[in-house]
């Protein structure tokens, strides 16, 4: 009864807000025709006073609703706020027992992939069944073709997709620095342009972890991350008929970050970046699980 009251009081005033952000924006669309008409600069004020009562009545329900709204404002005797703790535990405790469900589902996207070794930047060793990918100091000789990376340490998958959804889960074990993600077959793979960088340019889209911190990157554009855990097993989903990329921590399925593309211009591969020896610690493999191992799991 409580959650049904709750959810019929928040109808009520996710109604009264769309209410009022019509009259917000007929009001707004009102003033820009204001502004259109006068070559002096307008009073602000003067908008909320013509016609003075109707505006002046919108402008004090706006106040009121930001006071309604402000959390500070909420006021619980001790019995209501032990009820709403409890709920919101057994709510937690409800999403973590969903957590295998959730897995089992995610990994049913599962799909094998292999790194191909003619995009690796020559500083990297890929294993003989594509599954992995190591740093090493050492400049290895090998054909300079057009899809090899040569200044950053990248490589792609083999395989491309461009319809359904798809799953990948990628070991960092024991890794200090590394970069994951999904990418256009487009990128850049020459010279030190920044685009060469998963996540830098607009064909990528990725998560780094170095030094202790998780950034996902697309565009250029940064997004810092609130975990400082050292995960050990990172999962990538990719949805084209949602246009979603997502980053998850693969055992508890705890959603990193999410870019939401609308739609996906063309086919997309897993991209990998074991990054550097990162001062002697980042000798580690990144390993890519295939989807028998990871049915294993379950």
């Amino acid at each position: 009864m409580e959650e049904r009251a709750a959810v019929s009081a928040l109808d009520g005033l996710m109604e009264r807000n769309c209410s009022l952000i019509q009259e917000i924006e007929q009001d707004l669309a009102r003033l820009t025709l204001a502004l259109d008409q006068t070559d002096t600069e307008p009073d602000t004020m003067s908008f909320f006073s013509y016609p003075e009562q109707e505006d002046m009545e919108t402008a004090d329900r706006v106040i009121d609703l930001l006071n309604q709204t402000d959390p500070s404002s909420v006021s619980l005797d001790e019995a209501k706020a032990e009820q709403i703790i409890s709920l919101t535990n057994n709510m937690l405790l409800l999403i973590c027992s969903q957590t295998p469900m959730i897995k089992k589902l995610i990994k049913s996207y599962s799909s094998e992939v292999c790194l191909d070794p003619e995009t690796a930047h020559p500083k990297l060793i890929i294993s003989p069944q594509g599954d992995s990918a190591t740093y090493t100091d050492t400049w290895q000789q090998l054909p300079d073709l057009p899809g090899r990376f040569d200044t950053t340490l990248n490589v792609i998958s083999l395989q491309g997709f461009s319809f359904g959804r798809h799953y990948w889960e990628i070991d960092v074990t024991g890794k200090t620095y590394w970069e994951l993600g999904v990418t256009y077959p487009n990128i850049p793979r020459k010279g030190t342009t920044e685009d060469c960088w998963l996540g830098r340019g607009p064909e990528s889209w990725c998560v780094e972890f170095f030094d202790g911190e998780y950034t996902a990157w697309h565009g250029g554009v940064p997004h810092q991350l609130p975990f400082t855990k050292r995960f050990c097993r990172i999962g990538v989903l990719c949805s084209f008929p949602a246009g979603l990329v997502m980053f998850l921590e693969a055992d508890k399925m705890t959603p990193l970050f999410a870019f939401c593309t609308g739609t996906f211009s063309d086919c997309l591969y897993l991209a990998v970046c074991p990054g550097h020896d990162h001062n002697g610690n980042n000798a580690k493999p990144i390993v890519i699980c295939n989807p028998s191992s990871a049915n294993r799991d379950l």
